[in-house]
């Protein structure tokens, strides 16, 4: 190579024809067919020949020269069939150099030009030949049919991101929402998918750019464009979608669940006792319909009869049946505002396994002989057959809580037993649940709770007894079982020696230590017991139907699980329960803050709970939401200060609430 010498090199997967104007230390001064002087390395270059420009002519000419270099190898190109050759050649397995294959395309004489045009041809069309600098390989027919294949895939997604990218333009353009074709709900989806899972999409590639074409981000105006496509409702639970939680059960669950109706009959097993004759309650929310437990109680001289009777759900769900395999995919029931996505089939969580008032049902039932102080005299489990005489909500026991005597003797019961708990060292936070409704037209209510009526707190404390006694019951028959304990809190702030405040009952949230589950039983601190189980839903909560299944093994109803069955349950339900968790926390917040949105400029009382660097952590006390606050000049809080906040901005859909002192 010398100065004046006609090179070839690629630059943004384009041939440019060059000239070299000098050579200095192996780098290589060049002029282009664009005008331009770039610097390379020789081995950058793709072709050079002897051609040669006179570099004393002006720059102008030198390019025009080059132009007219470039432009007769191109007119070149058409002239070469690659398909044509590579099926002469395509048995050869062999690399074919660059001179051999300019004579195949050609008939002598031949040019540089020539083979320029040679090395152009095969650059742009690259199926039927591996091309590596000045040698050629056949692909054999399979790798050939593999790459028109995938050309044909390339081109079928650079036109659906094109059109796509337009179609996403028409919508930007006209606000009237789309008349939808097929294909217009195909690019809806894309792009559903990229909104929802982002790079997680795997159509995340293809929606970006699409969305490229129409200068868009992955953003909230996305969202308003799916909604207003039709593909997205304006309050969609995105949540929901993200974490792939199915809200409709299988065509086959539904058939058999409708094949189980009642089951087997109850009362035609004869290892089940007859409590029908019991005065049987079960108190819950006004919109239950799930009714998983129930509350009985009968005078015995100086001694109570506690009856805690639980739906008896192994009895109907069989242990791997298609039933118990999608409740144990799906790990709990989940309730949010505007949507219940219960654990069972409506026809078992409602019907068939629902306690009922006026139906018969087989159940577990715990009956514990206590004296008036709440002292367990003993207590028998057995399986038995109930009929719910009564169904209260949490308001009716509580207005009948001091006239009815059953409901008020099992209050004061539940008072001696929380106070022995609490003596022995539990931590009873209290905290106002609170509740938000939707009606048909999407519009919000919340209701604030005390957890500490007597109708909710008896049912707690009955439950809480009933679960502990399951709990040293699977413990004496030396089975495992999914045992829930808790150490001790890493701070104590509660003392139980009287009232409380509310920044003292969040304060003392944020010091517990995590829940543990395991397969044999522990202290568990929150509760003051020495063992506990949950078994008292298992129409909700497939954790209390694997444990209610070892109850039922003791009770010769059933093989139990083993210590690795167990295990392998508990690892299987970790991801669904974390996610119920989170989508029902996200929920219930998003719905909080789309009432905030109508709410912007008004005040509203807030606690103050930690001072930050620049902020401070607060929490609505009406809606139990906490948030961060920038801290003002000229203004100094400590946690626990009451203090007015107006709310300045609300974004449900976003999960931004941004407040300022009021």
């Amino acid at each position: 190579m010398e100065p004046g010498n006609i090179v070839e090199f690629i630059d943004s997967q384009k041939i440019i024809c060059a000239v070299i104007l000098e050579i200095k230390k192996q780098r290589l001064k060049l002029l282009t067919e664009n005008n331009r002087e770039v610097t390379l390395s020789p081995t950058r270059l793709t072709f050079t020949c002897s051609d040669r420009l006179n570099l004393t002519w002006n720059r102008a000419k030198l390019v025009e020269s080059l132009k007219e270099t470039a432009s007769k190898r191109k007119n070149l190109i058409p002239a070469i069939d690659i398909r044509e050759i590579w099926e002469v050649l395509n048995t050869e397995e062999e690399w074919i150099d660059l001179e051999t294959m300019t004579l195949f395309c050609f008939q002598n004489p031949v040019t540089p030009d020539h083979t320029s045009a040679v090395i152009r041809a095969f650059f742009q069309d690259r199926t039927y030949f591996k091309f590596n600098h000045d040698k050629f390989l056949p692909f054999s027919e399979q790798q050939v049919e593999s790459i028109i294949a995938q050309e044909k895939e390339t081109e079928r997604i650079n036109q659906l991101i094109k059109k796509g990218g337009n179609w996403l333009k028409g919508i930007i353009k006209n606000a009237a929402p789309p008349v939808m074709t097929d294909q217009d709900r195909a690019y809806a989806e894309i792009l559903k998918s990229c909104f929802i899972f982002g790079k997680d999409s795997p159509q995340y590639p293809i929606g970006k750019e699409i969305l490229s074409q129409a200068n868009l981000d992955m953003g909230s105006r996305l969202f308003h464009i799916l909604v207003q496509a039709g593909t997205l409702d304006r309050h969609e639970n995105i949540e929901l979608l993200r974490n792939d939680i199915p809200v409709i059960f299988p065509d086959a669950i539904e058939e058999a669940a409708q094949k189980i109706k009642q089951g087997t009959a109850a009362s035609a097993d004869k290892n089940r006792k007859d409590l029908t004759d019991l005065t049987i309650f079960t108190i819950d929310g006004q919109s239950t319909l799930d009714f998983d437990d129930a509350l009985s109680i009968e005078r015995d001289a100086d001694s109570y009869r506690i009856g805690v009777h639980i739906s008896d759900v192994g009895h109907v769900v069989r242990k791997g049946d298609i039933i118990d395999t999608e409740a144990l995919k799906r790990g709990t029931s989940i309730y949010m505002p505007d949507l219940k996505i219960p654990m069972l089939h409506p026809l078992l969580s409602e019907e068939t396994c629902s306690l009922k008032a006026g139906s018969e049902r087989p159940a577990i039932s715990i009956l514990v002989r206590m004296t008036k102080f709440a002292e367990v005299i003993d207590y028998e489990i057995l399986p038995s057959i109930i009929n719910i005489s009564r169904q209260l909500s949490y308001a009716e026991a509580n207005r009948i809580a001091e006239t009815d005597e059953g409901i008020k003797i099992l209050y004061q019961l539940a008072g001696y037993f929380r106070e022995k708990r609490l003596k022995a060292g539990a931590i009873q936070i209290n905290l106002p649940e609170i509740n938000v409704f939707l009606n048909d037209n999407k519009e919000i209510d919340l209701i604030r709770t005390d957890r500490e009526t007597p109708g909710r707190m008896l049912v707690a404390e009955m439950m809480i007894l009933a679960n502990h006694l399951m709990a040293g019951f699977i413990a004496d028959h030396k089975l495992p079982a999914i045992f829930r304990s808790q150490p001790a809190p890493k701070n104590r702030i509660l003392k139980n020696d009287g009232e409380t405040t509310l920044f003292e009952n969040c304060l003392q949230r944020k010091f517990l230590s995590r829940l543990v589950i395991g397969t044999v039983p522990e202290h568990h601190s929150g509760l003051g017991l020495s063992g506990y189980v949950t078994a008292t839903s298992p129409i909700r909560k497939y954790f209390d139907l694997v444990t209610q299944r070892q109850v039922r093994a003791i009770l010769g109803l059933e093989d139990p699980y083993s210590e690795q069955e167990i295990r392998q349950i508990i690892q299987e339900l970790e991801s669904p329960m974390r996610n119920a968790g989170h989508v029902q926390f996200m929920r219930h917040r998003f719905w909080i803050l789309a009432m905030l949105e109508k709410r912007i400029g008004e005040k509203e009382e807030a606690l103050v709970m930690d001072r930050r660097r620049n902020e401070y952590i607060i929490i609505l006390t009406k809606y139990m939401l906490e948030c961060p606050m920038a801290q003002s000049s000229g203004t100094s809080l400590k946690p626990g200060d009451l203090i007015q906040v107006i709310i300045q901005h609300a974004d449900a859909r976003n999960d931004n609430l941004a407040v300022f002192m009021g």
